[in-house]
């Protein structure tokens, strides 16, 4: 089933060990259009940061509840890399986001299909 972006806004994140915050937006790659990012508003725990979380560290969602968990703990993203997202993310802020969480590189994934590239999961 499809889901637009927007109806994902206000969804609960949980971690492992516990909530994280909820969605308040989503940062697009402006070249494919895809999702990179889901903007976490931490609230309280966190003094309101607002940390990045990337679609691959989603499990499966809860639609009933609004929950939305994650492969992570709070741990990890209260020691994230502290990134302004009312900026463009650089790929340096990047580099070092992947690395904290032990992502793959979206970057290095592109295999060319004819005219377009898409990024392997």
């Amino acid at each position: 089933m499809l889901r637009s972006a927007k109806s994902l806004q206000g969804y609960t994140i949980e971690a492992s060990d516990g909530d994280i915050g909820k969605v308040s937006e989503f940062l697009f790659d402006d070249q494919f259009w895809t999702v990179r990012y889901l903007v976490v508003k931490t609230g309280r725990w966190l003094m309101e940061r607002r940390v990045l979380i990337a679609p691959a560290a989603l499990g499966q969602p809860s639609w009933e509840t609004q929950r939305l968990p994650v492969k992570l703990t709070r741990e990890q993203v209260e020691k994230s890399p502290d990134i302004d997202t009312d900026q463009p993310v650089s790929r340096q802020q990047e580099v070092a986001l992947h690395a904290h969480y032990g992502w793959s590189n979206y970057w290095d994934m592109v295999v060319p299909l004819g005219s377009a590239p898409i990024a392997v999961p």
